[in-house]
């Protein structure tokens, strides 16, 4: 048996200028991301975040080894809903995590 994650869509920020104030204008790129798992947060992660941010994690994202993307505070795109990703990136030393993955990073419901 074979573990295999899904294809998620991930809207990547890009500076396109800035306004008449000086503030930064991004613009979405949505990009392909295969191979990444979705897991349920535990119990006890979803009253930690409820306590630490005031966000109720939905899913917890693992990110294959080797990606680059920046997965802070980014809409992401599956089972044809759109998340955001909130907190911390954990993110594990490749060469030590005999699997595909090794950074995790959990979403909520984006409306």
């Amino acid at each position: 048996m074979v573990i295999k994650g899904i294809t998620i869509k991930l809207h990547v920020k890009n500076l396109v200028g800035y306004d008449d104030f000086n503030q930064p204008i991004y613009e979405d790129d949505i990009e392909d991301v295969d191979n990444v798992l979705i897991g349920e947060p535990s119990s006890d992660d979803i009253v930690n975040d409820l306590s630490l941010y005031g966000k109720r994690a939905q899913y917890t994202l693992a990110i294959p080894k080797g990606d680059t993307h920046d997965w802070s505070n980014v809409e992401v795109e599956f089972f044809e809903q759109t998340f955001k990703t909130f907190g911390d990136v954990t993110q594990g030393i490749e060469d030590l995590i005999p699997l595909t993955w090794n950074k995790k990073v959990k979403v909520e419901k984006y409306e």
